[in-house]
């Protein structure tokens, strides 16, 4: 089994760099292949995401079958086992709590000089789509890390889309998922025709506002075609993850962590960051032994992964892995060293960061309560975890007295004249009041 191993001492400015790439993909390719779905969809709307359906996912169905039915939801409570039903609840419970937390003042103003009052009013987008993705397997996660933050932030109208497996029905524990959150509009549609349908409208399906979730190749490229169209939301690409190390780490869980986000699939990114040849070393050692613990369809991913965009890295010292760190911007980052809240100060770019031994990522991805819908490919570095705020949205609020319009009068008429807005300046200059109020 080959595993990248470097030195960053070792390495050219310019090999350094690739060590920050991921997987790259031909982005014209894929917005050239989705292109022609989304108009159909546009055009022919239910007819255009059935045929879809038929040719992508083996799924024959009719118009009235893309909804879910209240009895088919209820029947999916039967088809899981109450370990799975209890960890749902489990994870919904944490989830809510965080995301509660959250949420922000609706309405709040300051007065900002006498007679000067500003401030938001906070309201929730009207409507979302929340794409939870199939093909590799079920992700009633996701589904909760979707819906709970849109419910909490009080949504009118929340669609859920996911793809149908091949004898017409839909995974179950995602199903319940979605009931516990208190989402009942769920699509059997998966794909670029959930985009389209999610994004257009159609006879059966409401067009949307926003568009969030996880998805392949294709849907991420439907989602950049759509753009214009609709709010596409955290941009998202393969699974990635650093884990930072000392001395002091045990090589045994950095390895064990190590394999988490490397079995998403072969475009995953996973590196071992450690200031510790000894550790380094060790991992590599330890390595090929856990992967034969690994199912032959996920190893594969992984052994993929640590010959092209994961591995280890050693660093001269711990200052030197952590400018890695922030120079990567890792969708997770694992903390496994002496003083984790100490280094924490100095991470600037993570979509999460756990801290410590008994924290491996595998915990905030299911029942945590964090959010594990994390920006991927660099974007950590100017977008955050989704939110409630991603569901959310402020207006400028401002109110001003007779006092208050007097101070600003000049001022105001002084900038607008400057930057050449006659009418700016006019609006202010030639004011006139016939009420005597404030």
């Amino acid at each position: 089994m080959s595993i990248n191993f470097y030195h960053l001492k070792d390495l050219s400015r310019s090999a350094r760099d690739r060590l920050l790439e991921r997987t790259r993909v031909d982005a014209e390719e894929y917005t050239s292949a989705v292109k022609p779905i989304l108009e159909e969809v546009r055009r022919r709307g239910d007819l255009a995401v059935i045929e879809y359906t038929k040719k992508y996912d083996g799924v024959d169905l009719s118009p009235h079958q893309l909804k879910i039915s209240e009895a088919e939801i209820k029947s999916a409570y039967q088809r899981l086992s109450c370990s799975v039903l209890k960890a749902i609840e489990t994870a919904i419970t944490h989830v809510r709590s965080f995301h509660q937390r959250q949420m922000p003042e609706l309405f709040w103003m300051i007065e900002l000089f006498p007679g000067i009052q500003a401030g938001e009013k906070i309201t929730p987008i009207e409507s979302v789509g929340l794409y939870v993705p199939g093909g590799r397997g079920f992700f009633p996660s996701t589904m909760i890390m979707l819906g709970i933050p849109a419910v909490v932030a009080q949504v009118p109208q929340i669609v859920v889309c996911t793809p149908p497996l091949k004898d017409g029905s839909v995974d179950p524990a995602t199903l319940v998922a979605a009931d516990l959150c208190g989402i009942k509009n769920i699509y059997r549609v998966g794909g670029v025709q959930a985009m389209g349908a999610l994004a257009y409208g159609t006879e059966t399906l409401p067009k949307v506002l926003k568009i969030v979730g996880p998805g392949s190749t294709y849907v991420t490229a439907a989602k950049r075609v759509l753009r214009d169209e609709v709010d596409v939301g955290i941009p998202a690409g393969p699974s990635e993850s650093l884990i930072l190390t000392d001395d002091t780490a045990d090589p045994y869980l950095a390895c064990l962590d190590l394999l988490i986000e490397a079995e998403h699939g072969s475009d995953s990114s996973a590196y071992l960051v450690t200031c510790s040849e000894r550790v380094g070393q060790e991992v590599r050692q330890l390595l090929p032994s856990l992967l034969e613990k690994v199912p032959d369809w996920r190893r594969k991913f992984c052994e993929a992964v640590f010959s092209t965009y994961g591995g280890i890295i050693v660093a001269e010292d711990l200052d030197e892995a952590i400018a890695f760190v922030n120079d990567f911007a890792p969708e997770h980052l694992e903390i496994l060293c002496e003083n984790p809240f100490e280094i924490m100060k100095k991470v600037k770019n993570a979509g999460e960061i756990l801290l410590g031994e008994y924290t491996p990522i595998s915990t905030s991805v299911y029942a945590l309560g964090t959010n594990h819908v994390l920006p991927t490919t660099g974007f950590a570095r100017t977008y955050s975890a989704l939110s409630v705020y991603d569901f959310l949205k402020r207006s400028s609020i401002s109110y001003l007295t007779r006092e208050g319009f007097e101070t600003l009068k000049d001022p105001v008429i002084a900038l607008a004249e400057y930057e050449g807005f006659f009418t700016h300046a006019m609006a202010v200059r030639e004011r006139r009041f016939k009420s005597k109020k404030d």
